[in-house]
């Protein structure tokens, strides 16, 4: 079978919101990718991303890293689409499922609770 190389498509969905759609593989030698695409969109001042997986035929390890790499950073909000039965089993079995649709690290602070989930004073 030939290697199916990455392609993402970025819409300018907003002034604060851009859409990447993937098609092919995320893996080891196209996770990279998918950083840098998201890198320039928040450089350009994009703070809310959705990343479409729709046509992603193949994650492996890479992609799930690259993902984690995005979410992570807090200086934007992500939000997966499109995830296909592959995906989806991946994110579930390695745990990634519950922690991407928890709060973002720093949510809680922000939002004004503490490390116990109590409201607290901020400011």
């Amino acid at each position: 079978m030939p290697r199916q190389l990455l392609t993402i498509e970025v819409s300018r969905a907003a002034a604060r919101h851009a859409v990447l759609r993937l098609t092919g593989e995320l893996d080891f030698d196209t996770a990279p990718e998918l950083i840098r695409a998201a890198n320039q969109v928040r450089a350009e001042g994009h703070d809310e991303l959705t990343v479409d997986l729709t046509h992603v035929a193949l994650c492996d390890s890479s992609g799930l890293s690259a993902i984690v790499v995005l979410y992570r950073n807090t200086a934007w909000s992500v939000r997966l689409t499109g995830m296909n039965r592959q995906v989806q089993q991946l994110l579930t079995r390695t745990g990634l499922a519950e922690l991407l649709a928890g709060s973002r690290p720093g949510e809680d602070e922000r939002a004004g609770l503490g490390p116990d989930g109590q409201v607290r004073e901020v400011g």
